[in-house]
């Protein structure tokens, strides 16, 4: 039996792709080491990341902060072919920009910015998706 897809109230704001322009902890180009870094969220509460040579995939829950709209999420992946996890949160910053934290489960952390864009793998990550 298929599990029904989970819509998740005041999720809509924050689907798409949104490409992390700034982390205070890594530099530009450490953060982009394995392409770029990126939060990307779907409908359904789910989605991927990735930055620095960190892979995941984030469960996300929404609400508001100080007025704004707020995504926080747990997620698990890989850094470097090892097991990993974390956390995270964001909030709007206008349509177009979010900002927030990224943490890395008994290891590091670090605020970040993101911007929405087009998706560069969007036809990539939907062929994966549909296997």
């Amino acid at each position: 039996m298929a599990v029904p897809k989970r819509r998740l109230p005041g999720n809509a704001v924050f689907v798409g792709y949104w490409r992390i322009t700034h982390m205070d902890t890594w530099s530009r180009e450490a953060m982009d080491q394995d392409g770029p870094a990126f939060i990307s969220l779907d409908d359904e509460g789910s989605g991927d990341l990735r930055f620095a040579f960190i892979r995941g995939w984030p469960d996300c829950r929404f609400g508001e902060r100080d007025g704004k709209p707020l995504v926080e999420f747990s997620w698990d992946g890989v850094d470097g072919g090892g097991e990993t996890s974390g956390r995270g949160w964001a909030v709007l910053d206008g349509a177009d920009k979010m900002t927030g934290a990224l943490f890395i489960h008994r290891r590091d952390d670090s605020p970040f910015k993101a911007e929405r864009q087009a998706d560069p793998e969007a036809d990539t990550r939907q062929a994966s998706a549909r296997r």
